[in-house]
């Protein structure tokens, strides 16, 4: 049997944070991968377009030969995923969920802080999550303005990065804080800052580990994992500035890689 390519997609670059947790587990499949650059970030967008954009980059991926999904971005999980599956009937999906279950069961303070956008925040899906999962934990929220746009240009340790982070973490930690959920898919790129902000003894959850789990457990039940321990191709994507892309790769996923530009016309990919 052919080895089965995964799709991948989020706004930017913040989805090969997911990415490189998928290359770690399962190193045979071949990824295609998507930033919507054009259109980054999403999280100060509608959710009405955030649907839009996923569903073209779904169709996109699938016409590209993927055969299972994973929506590497938060924003898109909360707005789109319920709608993928409706659309792509019979296609397999994998999406992100703020990771609030886990900060919960671990927390010893009782307060957890949350790093997302604006429509994460304002999801059905994160709110789902805390009713469920987190009524008796006190969470803290904190959109981080302004920090996708530094990771997206790899400026993940500067004076300016840090005052992002520094003028989130530092209330929360002032309240107890002792857990902090990374609620984007970017944020874990500046896990090392964070942690240097808020100490070693505060536990910074990555929820990238668990969609990687969770893509080994749709590849296995349709029997599709590859015992292939020669590293698959990744096929990059971007609908902004491929040169920009292609220098960032190494950076953030320790890989070099050829990116292909796609434009958008309107709302379709051509």
């Amino acid at each position: 049997m052919d080895t089965i390519p995964i799709g991948v997609f989020d706004s930017g670059v913040g989805g090969l944070s997911v990415l490189r947790a998928i290359r770690c587990r399962f190193p045979g499949h071949p990824i295609l991968y998507f930033a919507d650059q054009a259109h980054v970030p999403y999280g100060s967008r509608s959710l009405s377009e955030v649907r839009s954009y996923s569903k073209e980059i779904t169709r996109f991926l699938l016409e590209q030969g993927a055969r299972l999904v994973v929506v590497a971005c938060n924003t898109a999980s909360a707005a789109a995923l319920h709608d993928l599956r409706q659309t792509f009937d019979g296609v397999p999906f994998v999406g992100m969920e703020p990771a609030v279950k886990p900060a919960a069961e671990g927390t010893h303070s009782g307060v957890v802080g949350v790093l997302a956008t604006p429509a994460t925040f304002h999801s059905d899906l994160y709110s789902s999550v805390v009713e469920r999962f987190a009524r008796e934990v006190k969470i803290l929220q904190d959109p981080c303005p302004g920090l996708v746009q530094q990771i997206e240009t790899g400026d993940l340790n500067s004076p300016k990065t840090r005052q992002i982070l520094e003028s989130a973490l530092k209330p929360m930690l002032a309240s107890g804080a002792d857990t902090i959920v990374m609620g984007c898919t970017h944020y874990p790129f500046v896990i090392p800052l964070i942690q240097e902000i808020a100490g070693p003894e505060v536990r910074v959850i990555d929820p990238a580990p668990a969609v990687a789990r969770q893509v080994g457990r749709m590849l296995t039940a349709r029997g599709w994992v590859s015992e292939n321990a020669t590293p698959g191709a990744i096929l990059f994507f971007t609908s902004g500035d491929p040169q920009v892309f292609t220098l960032l790769l190494p950076l953030l996923l320790g890989e070099k890689g050829e990116v292909s530009q796609i434009q958008w016309d309107q709302e379709s990919i051509k």
